[in-house]
């Protein structure tokens, strides 16, 4: 294990306590692309599943594979379902055939843009973060926000929450989306618990209380670390009536 932390969650939590427990494991910048990725996932597959309990899904932060083309998505969901749990992605701009062509993604990912899920009573927002292709300097689209102010009056704002993006949205994280702030202020009157972006390769974590926002180091073979980190791998969550905790763990390649 490389960190462990905790998010206790908000003052709120005492009249919304769960009672059960559960695992899932955060996936981030995969860049799926190289003849060496299907033997590297068989190793973060064995990984996840050494975990007792065993995680119940899997959440993937963007940049899912290199060129966004139907062949490096399709390898990557394949890696994904040898899991054998169910996952939820969002995109991220190496996922885009071009500036303005997400074809690929909307095939391989159909409605996997911006959407919400329940599980054992916490809720999950996935959000689109991107701008094409674009890096850096990027803003968040309208369509995103016009998806939350439609969707958030549908929403639990008494569940413990976890939203997660490809662009980090913590303080002064490098490649924060320039707009970032008008995302999280239309989550400030929820039970938001933590954010977990990619993008940064590497560990980042700021507080925007009562909320954690958090980046982590990739899990790609084929990529290096943006910190100079060498190390790669998945953060292995687990949910409690006292909040969320969070492990870092290393895979090392063969």
């Amino acid at each position: 294990m490389l960190a462990l932390g905790a998010w206790p969650g908000c003052a709120r939590w005492a009249g919304n306590r769960r009672d059960s427990s559960f695992q899932f494991a955060v996936l981030n910048d995969t860049h799926f692309q190289s003849p060496r990725c299907p033997e590297w996932f068989e190793r973060v597959r064995a990984s996840i599943r050494t975990h007792r309990p065993r995680p119940e899904f899997t959440l993937m932060l963007g940049d899912l594979v290199e060129h966004g083309t139907e062949s490096e998505l399709g390898g990557m969901r394949d890696a994904l379902r040898s899991f054998g749990m169910p996952f939820h992605p969002v995109i991220g701009n190496h996922d885009y055939l071009s500036d303005t062509d997400r074809s690929a993604w909307n095939k391989m990912f159909p409605r996997r843009l911006n959407y919400a899920f329940m599980h054992r009573g916490w809720q999950f927002i996935a959000l689109d973060s991107t701008q094409g292709t674009r890096w850096k300097e990027t803003r968040i689209q309208p369509a995103t926000f016009q998806w939350l102010d439609n969707e958030l009056p549908r929403l639990d704002r008494a569940a413990p929450t976890v939203a997660f993006t490809h662009f980090p949205l913590g303080d002064g994280v490098r490649y924060r989306p320039l707009n970032a702030d008008d995302l999280l202020a239309r989550l400030v009157d929820f039970n938001l618990v933590a954010v977990l972006s990619g993008h940064w390769h590497g560990f980042t974590e700021r507080r925007r209380d009562p909320a954690v926002l958090t980046t982590n180091c990739c899990c790609a073979v084929s990529r290096g670390n943006h910190d100079g980190s060498s190390a790669k791998g998945y953060f292995l969550c687990t949910a409690t009536a006292d909040g969320l905790q969070r492990q870092s763990v290393e895979v090392k390649p063969g």
